[in-house]
């Protein structure tokens, strides 16, 4: 993801200015240099969504990611919700002492990733990863897929997600494609899948329609 320049989030530190009251963040600049969004890869993924990589908090740890892509994956058109959660990354640095790990998941980049968890750009997904019990054990995550009008989406609309909890609004993400708890990720062929599925992606639709064709005629 690009480092958007700190001069093109001013006007969103000013609408979170308006909103939150002074005394509940001190140089909204600064915790906007402090607030770093992580790039999720096919190779940091699982290093980088558990507990205690981010912080060393106990109980359990936050992240939101944004979801986005390109001219194949978001056939062009996710520019305008990328301006919009560069925005409320600002917004939420200054709204809250507390935010979440903020992400970066590019299905143009990360087109396995994507295809293993089942996820389209533009959308957010929220996690709340519980770090593990004293028996080793760990909890249940919960994963909420978030999706939004991707050409009248706001900046209000996804910094509420945090700023006010909207994200409880979704219901937890619950299917053999969750990432952490489903049953394709226990079975260890998550990721084998997303390869596959990425893999039929790249195969001409022509080369279908020859298969289709040949098959009938044996048929016949």
């Amino acid at each position: 993801m690009r480092t958007t320049p700190l001069l093109a989030l001013l006007p969103a530190v000013a609408v979170a200015q308006q909103q939150f009251p002074t005394s509940r963040s001190t140089s909204a600049a600064a915790k906007i240099a402090e607030l770093k969004v992580v790039p999720i890869t096919l190779d940091n993924w699982k290093t980088t969504l558990h507990p205690g990589a981010a912080t060393a908090s106990p109980g359990i740890e936050s992240w939101m990611i944004f979801v986005t892509g390109g001219n194949k994956t978001c056939y062009g058109l996710c520019k305008h919700s990328e301006e919009v959660w560069n925005q409320s990354v600002a917004v939420i640095s200054a709204g809250t002492r507390n935010p979440p790990n903020l992400g970066l998941l590019n299905c143009e980049k990360e087109p396995v990733l994507c295809h293993g968890w089942a996820t389209l750009p533009p959308q957010i997904l929220h996690m709340q990863l519980p770090q593990p019990l004293p028996d080793q054990s760990t909890p249940a995550s919960t994963v909420r897929s978030i999706s939004f009008n991707r050409s009248s989406v706001t900046t209000e609309e996804i910094s509420n997600l945090v700023l006010k909890d909207k994200y409880l609004e979704t219901k937890p993400y619950d299917s053999i494609f969750q990432p952490f708890d489903g049953l394709l990720a226990k079975l260890g062929l998550q990721l084998p899948l997303g390869y596959a599925a990425w893999g039929f992606s790249l195969i001409p639709s022509w080369v279908f329609m020859i298969g289709i064709s040949m098959l009938s005629r044996t048929f016949m």
